[in-house]
């Protein structure tokens, strides 16, 4: 197992080459257009002001559609920085909400949502994999691919949990 003092040294070399500031500059400012445009399109979704940027592990900010924040549930359009992928979420604004929706969830045919086997160390009641081959040479069909999933992802989410 590497020492931290040698995963520094090893920060160090990688930052030194540039690259990895450029794409983590990039990948936030993304991020934040994206997050900009939901708010901007999508009045009737409440959306945060702030973007989780994470760890270099994962960046999301959240979405709070009416019915969806009523029932103090979220939609996560997150960035998965060690797979290069897009996923969106639904999780719950604490664990015993999620914990109540997952239960709910896992008696329930989710087509192709993913249910995590367990909650422990879940972020995401339910997961979907909106792209794992992001294009980032041509931003404007990857946001709308984002979007269409996204506004699917929701009305299907409503869907499940309508009688709860």
């Amino acid at each position: 197992m590497t020492s931290f003092n040698d995963s520094v040294i090893e920060y160090k070399k990688q930052l030194g080459k540039g690259n990895i500031q450029i794409a983590y500059r990039g990948l936030m400012d993304y991020m934040l257009e994206l997050r900009n445009f939901f708010k901007n399109k999508y009045p009737e979704f409440s959306v945060p002001g702030t973007l989780y940027q994470g760890y270099m592990d994962m960046t999301y900010f959240a979405l709070f559609p009416d019915d969806l924040k009523n029932k103090k549930l979220k939609i996560a359009v997150v960035f998965l920085h060690n797979e290069i992928k897009f996923d969106i979420w639904l999780s719950g604004i604490n664990k015993q909400i999620q914990t109540k929706y997952w239960n709910i969830l896992k008696s329930k045919n989710l087509n192709a949502y993913h249910l995590p086997k367990t909650l422990k160390g879940a972020d995401a009641i339910i997961e979907y994999c909106i792209t794992d081959n992001p294009n980032f040479n041509d931003l404007e069909a990857l946001s709308r691919q984002i979007e269409s999933c996204t506004v699917k992802f929701i009305r299907d989410v409503k869907e499940l949990i309508k009688d709860t």
